[in-house]
């Protein structure tokens, strides 16, 4: 995926449209990992950033659950663009992260990332996604539930379900404990 978006440094400026249309279909789990690993950052404590995070990666794993092959997004967020160089510069920095990641990652426990798998985790990530806004309250528990996000789409990117088990293993665990401090 990075090199497809290496190609498109070439021009002078790069807009979200030209990488979705560069990746295509491949675009689905990226654009729910991006807000996701943003949430899990101290940046969730930002008051209404976990709503926003929330509301593109419900946008995008509802469009999954409806079989969409080419996603969606409002004009005002594709007609944004950055400069290639910079794009460039984000590849190149990527690059590391991607290769520990891929060196770790293999197709395993397939069930868990079969088609039907998916489309559940999907659901779960957009049940997920509609628990975040009031969760906003509770300080830093944005972060808790966006590493459980972000450990599914990593399964759902690399077709890796250990990655997919760990974030249901998460979510049972951050549910307990926001549960039990609520209770």
């Amino acid at each position: 995926m990075l090199d497809a978006l290496d190609t498109l440094t070439e021009a002078e400026t790069v807009s979200v449209s030209d990488v979705l249309d560069e990746i295509g279909i491949r675009a689905f789990a990226p654009l729910i990992l991006v807000p996701a690993l943003i949430l899990v950052t101290p940046l969730s404590g930002i008051p209404g950033l976990p709503t926003i995070g929330a509301a593109l990666m419900l946008l995008v794993t509802v469009q999954k659950l409806f079989g969409r092959k080419q996603l969606w997004l409002p004009g005002w967020i594709t007609r944004r663009s950055v400069e290639a160089g910079k794009l460039a510069n984000a590849v190149d920095w990527l690059r590391k992260p991607c290769r520990w990641f891929d060196r770790h990652s293999r197709k395993r426990l397939h069930p868990l990332v079969s088609r039907p798998a998916n489309l559940v985790t999907a659901l779960v990530i957009s049940l997920i996604c509609l628990m975040l806004p009031p969760l906003e309250l509770l300080p830093m528990v944005t972060s808790l539930f966006a590493v459980a996000i972000s450990l599914f789409a990593i399964g759902l990117l690399a077709r890796d379900g250990l990655f997919t088990l760990l974030g249901y293993l998460w979510l049972a665990l951050t549910g307990g404990m926001v549960a039990w401090l609520t209770l």
